[in-house]
């Protein structure tokens, strides 16, 4: 309890979060709904009401998605190795500046990242509002296949080539 105790001052004190921060704290995502001197209350996205002792959150790393008026949103977009680049990253720039919810300030980026295994992946990151985080990602990523196809650009799925060579028996063997 000294311990709980002690994490609330703390958590008064420094603020890390408040009231109606999305954060993720003590092993849990939630919005903050109460700070208390023992335990700290989240309301989880699919709405659990999670009370967590201050001594635990106090003991981790908390992470204020709130915090920042804006975020970038992290996407890797992979296309297949026999399409043109050009065109993809024409493609992938169109569709994020075309969005009205995507912010010119910070400017969007968009960069070959990797030659992986079974694609070219580009590091696809434009800037929204934080409160419109998901629902760009979301409506991002669904024109983002639809126009790359439509460019005739592939979005190719992990695979692996299998050589079966023969052997020939030894007369020996036998």
């Amino acid at each position: 309890s000294l311990g709980n105790l002690a994490a609330g001052v703390m958590l008064v004190l420094f603020r890390p979060f408040t009231q109606g921060d999305f954060v993720e704290a003590g092993g849990t995502s939630g919005t903050v709904d109460e700070v208390g001197i023992f335990n700290t209350v989240l309301n989880t996205p699919d709405n659990r009401r999670v009370i967590i002792p201050n001594a635990q959150i106090t003991s981790d790393t908390i992470t204020n998605y709130s915090a920042h008026a804006t975020r970038r949103i992290d996407m890797i977009i992979g296309v297949g190795y026999g399409d043109d680049l050009k065109t993809a990253r024409a493609t992938l720039e169109k569709v994020i500046k075309g969005h009205d919810k995507v912010l010119d300030d910070p400017a969007p980026i968009v960069w070959v990242m990797e030659l992986a295994d079974s694609s070219v992946n580009f590091a696809v990151r434009p800037w929204v509002a934080a409160a419109d985080y998901w629902q760009v990602r979301n409506e991002l990523l669904e024109q983002l296949k639809t126009e790359l196809e439509e460019a005739g650009c592939s979005i190719p799925f992990p695979q692996r080539d299998v050589h079966l060579h023969e052997v020939e028996k030894s007369s020996e063997a036998a």
